[in-house]
This record gives C-alpha cells, structure tokens and sequence, in this order.
C-alpha cells in the first residue's frame, strides 16, 4: 500500500515550505520571504511515531491574481484528492484573511481530515491572539512555529490518528509494476498492447492520463500481475498551479506500491533530462527497474543504431546499470511478449535471499582480490556479513569503522555480489555496521 500522504495547503507567504522542511527533516523547498517562490509541488517522506507517509508542499494561492477563486479551488481540490490528511496553514502574524476564508470553506466542505496550523506564533504571548481562527470552522487552531520547530509533535499526533489503515492483502500473489515516463512516451498505449484490449484511454495529447489505474492479468504460465498506470510526468515548472503537475505525485505512490517500475523512453524523441529524474525516483525507491525503449518502429535504423543506443542508455543512467533494457513498439506489438517474463525474473530477483556462509565466501574472495583500502593509516577490516532484507536485497557488513567503508569499495563489493547471484533489475544496498 502507498504510504499516507499530508498535503500542506495555504496562500503565499505563510510559511508552508519552512513547515515542509522541518516535517521532512531536510531543507527541500526553497525557502525566501518573497511570495510565490514555490513553483511546483514538492515531494519528499516524512516518518512520525513509526509512522512512515508522503509529503507534498504546494504553491501558494495568491488573492491579486484575477482568476484568484479558481486557482484557490483548484489548489483546495488537489489537495482534497491527493491527500489523507490536510494541513492549512495561516499566519499569526497577519490574522484571518479572505484567502484563509476562501480555502477553509472548501476544504469544510471536504471529507478529509483538515488540521488547520496557525504558523509564526514565535512566543507564548503570541498564543493568546489565535482564537480569531475558530471562525475559519475548522476546530482547533494548533499554534506552530516552522522557524522554531514549535508545536509541529501535537499536530503530526494528530494527523497520525487520521491516517487509513493498511487493509491490502499482504498475501496478494500478484506482481505488482507500474509505466513510469514523460508524457507522452506511450505508456497508455503499452498497457493496451500488453492487455490487447483498450481499458486505458490512448491519446497523443500530454498527460491524457491523470489517474492512477490498476488493471489484474494472468501471464501465460499462470503468473499474476497487477499494472499501475501513472499520470505522465512533466517537466518541473512548465506548468503552474495546474493538475498536471501533481501527475508526479500519482506516479510515487504507484512506486510505493509496486514491485518493479518499467521506465519507459520514447525512442523516436531519444533521452531526455527529465527521463533522468524520472527514472532516479524508483531507483532511490529500491524498487526492481526495467528500461523499456517505446515508439522503435519509427526509429530509423541500421545494424548498429540498437547498440548505440543502449550505450547511451548505460551512460545516461550509470545509475541503473542493473536494469535490463528491452526495445518494443506499442503499435506493432514488438517484443511486447517479453516483458511479463522481465518482470517476474526482476521480481524473483529483487526478491533472492543468500544463507549467510556463502555471503561471507563472496566477501573474503573479494577481499582477496582487491584488499581493504586505509585511511590515515587505518586500514578496513571487515568481519563478517550478512543479507537483513529482501525488495531490494539489503546487506549489512561488519566492520572496524564505517567511515572506512568507501563508496568505491562498497559499489566493488555490490558487483563481486552480482558477480555471483542473478542480481538483475533489482538495486542492492551494503549498508557498514561497526561491530561492538
């Protein structure tokens, strides 16, 4: 199941993006006493009271804008739609204005649970001047402090209690994989070639689809899968205040919940800088990634030009030299056939457990070919390792000192690993231990 998600939601210059950071627990939004400065949705994870949820700071609702009522409802209904818990935010700085007017009807009117924050109440006496916010009809007016961090422990208290229960079946034998990718790279396409069936709508026009949509099928030998399709991702900032924008926020939830991301590239158009960052998501998520090149039919090709092109997958996207890459065409169902059996051979992967004594033959073999580097006369000694998690495989390695462990020698550990076990299409992560 996706994680809960906490929607912040005000007019400009409240403080919703100081508020994002401390909730976050690192400087994401940028921060600046200016208003509008927030341009598009900011995502990040947030955890409380073992309680692990998403995110979003949103762009301010600015009043002098002419169209103001339809901004401020459009920015109410996203939140609505998107969020399980809503924080407005007000400053108690300013008092109630008639943008706090405007977004508190809405969001009454909602269902969801709306927690509202009066923010830039910097001392105790400041305390005393919050009651003029109960007319916003929203109860309890929580006093908070973004720049201080004050009173934000009552308020994710309370929204911790409105959070959805888990109810998706832990037994689900299904695979579950999500299309990730620009709009317009042919995602829906791919789901109704894959399905044969048109249950998605298909269109060349960008971010046609804005929903989230699980479709079940059987593979041929029986195997079970369920497809997520996203919203397709646009570019950060070319577009403002609009729904399509928080297609990227779709789209991590579909992360969240799937088992294996398919990132999808339009062949035709060739990478884009967006593809990068699209594709960073599910890696940094631990999910199980395969390359799919879309659109290879109006490709031009010679015998090399399918090489080529991988290489400059692989150089593009160092990061996920793990995913195999599969060229297909929507249109003319080219090797669309392979990629149910990619996903469960990623799955299966990302799913593998090694026993303990042949982790340890793999490390000390290492540890022969290439020995422990030093630092500052310290040399790493490793003990022994052991494998704590599967989705992705997650190693621990114990060691005389962590920060002995390099990035290049943990990556040279990671490939002796992969070296050894089909390791394909799924990440790894080494994470040092010092041994007490």
């Amino acid at each position: 199941m996706s994680n809960p998600t906490i929607a912040i939601v005000g007019r400009p210059n409240v403080g919703k993006s100081t508020l994002f950071n401390r909730i976050a627990g690192e400087r994401i939004s940028i921060v600046e006493d200016t208003p509008g400065v927030t341009r598009d949705r900011i995502y990040a994870k947030g955890e409380w009271l073992d309680h692990e949820f998403s995110i979003i700071d949103t762009g301010g609702i600015d009043i002098s804008d002419e169209p103001f009522m339809e901004q401020i409802k459009q920015q109410a209904q996203i939140a609505i739609d998107e969020a399980d818990v809503i924080l407005l935010v007000a400053s108690g700085k300013e008092g109630v204005t008639d943008a706090d007017e405007a977004v508190a009807k809405i969001l009454y009117r909602s269902k969801k649970t709306v927690i509202l924050l009066v923010n830039k109440v910097d001392n105790p006496e400041m305390r005393n001047d919050i009651y003029e916010f109960y007319s916003l009809g929203l109860g309890e007016p929580y006093p908070v402090s973004g720049s201080h961090g004050l009173g934000l422990g009552d308020v994710l208290d309370e929204a911790v209690k409105h959070f959805p229960e888990d109810n998706e079946d832990e037994e689900d034998p299904s695979i579950k994989f999500s299309l990730i990718g620009r709009p317009n790279v042919g995602k829906s396409s791919l789901i109704n070639a894959i399905l044969g069936e048109d249950r998605v709508i298909v269109s060349d026009i960008e971010g046609t689809t804005r929903d989230a949509i699980d479709t079940r099928f059987v593979g041929e030998n029986g195997q079970e899968f369920t497809m997520i399709d996203t919203a397709g991702m646009r570019k950060r900032g070319k577009v403002y205040e609009n729904t399509e924008k928080y297609s990227v926020m779709r789209a991590m939830r579909a992360i969240d919940r799937s088992d294996v991301v398919l990132v999808v590239l339009n062949g035709e158009e060739g990478i884009r800088e967006q593809d990068k960052r699209i594709a960073g998501y599910a890696h940094e998520a631990g999910r199980g990634v395969i390359i799919v090149v879309n659109k290879w039919d109006l490709v031009e090709k010679d015998t090399h030009t399918m090489k080529k092109f991988e290489q400059e997958i692989r150089e593009e996207f160092a990061y996920l030299d793990y995913a195999p890459i599969v060229f297909v065409s929507a249109m003319t169902k080219q090797r669309l056939n392979k990629i149910p059996t990619m996903i469960e051979e990623v799955s299966m992967n990302q799913n593998l457990r090694i026993p303990s004594s042949v982790l340890n033959d793999i490390i000390m073999d290492a540890v022969a070919i290439n020995p422990t580097p030093t630092d500052k006369g310290k040399r790493l000694k490793i003990f022994y390792a052991t494998q704590v998690a599967v989705k992705p495989p997650t190693f621990v390695v114990f060691v005389n000192e962590e920060e002995l462990m390099h990035f290049s020698y943990a990556r040279f550990l990671e490939n002796q690993i992969r070296k050894a076990f089909e390791f394909e299409g799924t990440p790894i992560k080494i994470i040092p231990r010092r041994r007490k």
